[in-house]
């Protein structure tokens, strides 16, 4: 089983970013899939969560309107898409595929880096 994160990098403030995640020994639409972040010495925050059948949850009142969430079944990969970023928004973005969207036990990706600089 495998997650793997793609698409961070280094964006100026107001850009945008796709991640993705995908999954391979698994299938992500059997799962709560969910994008957590971790800044540089803060805890780990769960940000968006997205389920079959229950939807999209947002966690961070912080993101809403801005960052969302989507799957594509056919490529089993999760996306999170990053609109009007900013500089708090840097920090190392993983995917985790849980049972719940609550849950933290689960498989999860390492990471990949997103940075909101000028």
């Amino acid at each position: 089983v495998q997650l793997v994160e793609s698409g961070g990098g280094l964006v100026q403030p107001g850009g945008s970013l796709r991640l993705s995640c995908v999954g391979s020994g698994l299938t992500l639409a059997d799962y709560a899939i969910s994008w957590f972040r971790q800044a540089p010495g803060e805890g780990r925050e769960r940000v968006l969560c997205i389920k079959k059948g229950e939807g999209r949850k947002v966690y961070l009142d912080s993101v809403k309107g801005r960052l969302t969430i989507s799957s594509d079944t056919a490529k089993n990969t999760v996306y999170l898409q990053m609109n009007s970023l900013r500089p708090d928004d840097t920090a190392v973005y993983y995917c985790a595929a849980v049972l719940k969207c609550g849950d933290y036990d689960g498989y999860y990706g390492r990471g990949t880096q997103v940075t909101v600089s000028s």
